[in-house]
């Protein structure tokens, strides 16, 4: 699933291409993917884009007040063409769920793998019609993210740090695979309550977290759309690297599995040594 990062990169390279352009049209292969009405898709026809903004994990394309909405959840993606081909999309022929046609003919496909369909798309006057961005926690790369500020997010959050970092009502913007690599950088354990931590734990947690970020938005910066799935994965230390060696201690890169995804971490550097249970089958260690 792309990432504070990698929406970031998508966020910087749109704006980058579709600045001074208009929208010739929004093209729909898929009517389930737009969850609005009103506006209609034809209200974007001829519109200049204003601007290409960032909410969390969502991408805001500003069309003359209009805005497109974009949530690429987890098999999503966008795919940039400079010259799109002019044949009418069918619906189920092929994983592209709407197009956006400018009008010197370039433009992009929004994709989507697998079977399973949770790619949302939204065209609305205001953005926080859209539940998903309303319900938004602050972005933690914002100026105002200080650390007091995180310290009383954490404070009385009887949840796992893990699922703390994940909620998007809480944090925007960090998945599954950011908060694995912040955890790690922290050197603590996915599964310590967050409000256990102690005050030096919760410094270096502050510092991990907007340093990780910063450097994945960095690496994610002036690469195009097709480099950015390869970019984040590279940059990744232990987050889908289960068996390879961690890049601080050596020590082998473990993982939790659960029934619709899996977790990364190194025992050495986080758990005190101590392998974490598979919670299918037992109880977490702390």
């Amino acid at each position: 699933m792309p990432e504070l990062p990698e929406v970031q990169g998508l966020v910087d390279f749109l704006g980058e291409r579709m600045a001074g352009l208009a929208v010739e049209s929004l093209e729909l292969a898929s009517f389930s993917v737009l969850k609005t009405f009103d506006p209609p898709p034809q209200a974007l026809a001829g519109a200049p884009v204003d601007g290409v903004t960032r909410h969390g994990k969502w991408i805001d394309i500003d069309c003359d007040g209009i805005h497109l909405v974009l949530h690429l959840a987890r098999a999503g993606w966008v795919r940039w063409s400079e010259e799109l081909p002019r044949t009418v999309l069918r619906p189920g022929k092929s994983p592209i769920a709407l197009r956006v046609r400018l009008v010197d003919g370039s433009g992009f496909d929004v994709t989507e793998a697998g079977t399973k369909k949770s790619l949302a798309a939204y065209l609305v006057r205001d953005v926080q019609a859209v539940p998903g961005i309303a319900s938004l926690g602050p972005d933690p790369l914002a100026d105002d993210f200080t650390r007091e500020a995180f310290g009383e997010l954490l404070a009385g959050r009887s949840a796992q740090i893990k699922g703390v970092l994940r909620d998007q009502s809480v944090i925007a913007g960090v998945g599954n695979a950011y908060s694995d690599e912040v955890l790690h950088v922290a050197k603590l354990s996915p599964f310590a309550k967050a409000s256990t931590l102690t005050d030096e734990q919760v410094d270096t947690l502050y510092q991990a977290l907007r340093s990780t970020l910063t450097d994945a938005v960095a690496a994610a910066s002036g690469k195009p759309a097709k480099e950015l799935k390869d970019a984040k994965r590279a940059g990744m230390r232990v987050h889908g690297r289960t068996g390879e060696a961690c890049p601080v201690c050596g020590d082998v890169v473990r993982e939790v599995s659960f029934a619709d995804r899996s977790l990364q971490y190194c025992a050495t550097c986080q758990t005190g040594g101590k392998p974490l249970a598979d919670r299918r089958t037992s109880k977490f260690l702390k």
